[in-house]
């Protein structure tokens, strides 16, 4: 036997003592689960909230009434972007939903967190439409909000989409702080098979690949997105 199948061999009974004996990969599997479920949670309120800050801070340069909105608007980005995610988590779990669970506050506090940078990705999308398109949107009759509703922000979209993309990779990543607020994330149940089996590569290592694959799987569906919209401009 050469040391490179004594290597492997002894890796594999170590893989099946790690993950296998008393189906520790169910661990792996709920971590795994709940990560999906804060990200998808949170990436919706994040571009609904983004959308809306967007919106209201681009509609306020000529409605005058909106500028205390828009105010408001800026506090929130400001204030949100200046906070790291796990001081913002953690004062939502001690301090605003004290009774939540654990998934619930970190849906709410990393969508609230992601709405900041939506809202700036978005406004520069909306500022990068040529001002043209939205007066002859006026000139056909739409109002401004039909005219960003319809016109404007379906081409800020298509200019947006790779930082939007990066956004979301970046929000996926930053879940593996949830297990701060006893969430069993990817990473808390890495670390508690870790602490069971007192093997720290195997399941460190096993959560770096999963985590690999969802952002490769997330890049090329957002790249053919991308190309989709880019046809339906030749088009």
């Amino acid at each position: 036997m050469t040391l490179i199948q004594a290597f492997f061999i002894q890796w594999g009974q170590l893989l099946y003592s790690t993950f296998i004996e008393q189906q520790r990969y169910l661990m792996l599997l709920d971590g795994l689960k709940n990560t999906i479920i804060i990200t998808l949670g949170a990436l919706l309120i994040g571009i609904v909230l983004g959308t809306a800050v967007a919106v209201i801070k681009f509609l306020a340069e000529e409605k005058p009434a909106l500028k205390p909105l828009a105010w408001l608007c800026n506090v929130y980005v400001t204030v949100v972007r200046g906070v790291p995610v796990v001081v913002l988590l953690l004062i939502f779990y001690f301090v605003i939903l004290r009774s939540a669970d654990g998934i619930v506050t970190g849906i709410v506090a990393f969508g609230i967190n992601s709405g900041a940078y939506m809202a700036e990705i978005i406004r520069g999308g909306i500022n990068a439409v040529d001002g043209g398109q939205t007066e002859a949107a006026r000139s056909l009759g739409f109002n401004r909000m039909a005219a960003m509703r319809f016109v404007v922000l379906p081409q800020a979209v298509k200019n947006i989409l790779p930082a939007i993309g990066n956004e979301m990779i970046a929000l996926l990543k930053e879940t593996a702080v949830a297990g701060y607020v006893a969430v069993q994330d990817l990473t808390r149940a890495a670390n508690l098979i870790r602490n069971n089996t007192y093997d720290a590569l195997n399941p460190l290592l096993a959560t770096a690949i999963v985590y690999l694959t969802m952002v490769v799987l997330l890049t090329a569906l957002l790249g053919k997105l991308e190309m989709r919209l880019r046809r339906s401009d030749v088009r």
